[in-house]
């Protein structure tokens, strides 16, 4: 069996690379070899013994690079330990029914692919720049202003659970 895990990602803006490679980085304190890669340039799983796989939500919508990557390894996928997670919710103050909707997309986009049995499932806050954005999203945002809600002890906490379920 292959020793490495692979962290996977999808990103617009590099916030889940962040995320990616914070988690990694926890997973290797723990002993663990971890390969952070982006999600659309994996193209075998052949030297993974586990895979965490993360991508934004971006207007409700998970990003396609992870959905793609899904379908592509649904074989591979479907005889390792998968950890999956999300970036969703950016506001401040805290949003209880945009974090509600956040998980519930996240959970229905999961559900199309029924074959998938996560080991663990994170849904995290997010970061929004409206700097960043292109048109016409940067139309839409208006004047919403920046946030990072990221939360790196939620997110470390949650590579330290699920360090266990992936080594094997």
């Amino acid at each position: 069996m292959p020793a490495s895990i692979l962290a996977g990602y999808a990103t617009h803006y590099g916030s889940t690379r962040e995320v990616t490679e914070a988690i990694a980085e926890e997973l290797r304190k723990g002993g663990l070899d971890v390969d952070v890669q982006p999600a659309g340039k994996v193209r075998t799983l052949d030297s993974y013994r586990a895979v965490v796989l993360g991508a934004p939500l971006i207007m409700y919508r998970w990003h396609a690079d992870a959905r793609r990557f899904l379908a592509r390894h649904r074989k591979a996928l479907a005889r390792r330990p998968v950890a999956v997670f999300a970036l969703g919710p950016t506001h401040v103050p805290h949003d209880e029914k945009e974090w509600s909707d956040s998980r519930a997309q996240l959970d229905k986009v999961l559900a199309e692919y029924a074959w998938l049995k996560p080991v663990a499932l994170e849904l995290f806050g997010g970061r929004f720049d409206p700097k960043d954005l292109r048109f016409p999203l940067n139309w839409m945002a208006g004047s919403e202003p920046a946030t990072d809600i990221r939360d790196w002890e939620a997110v470390r906490a949650w590579a330290g659970k699920i360090r266990p379920m992936l080594a094997g």
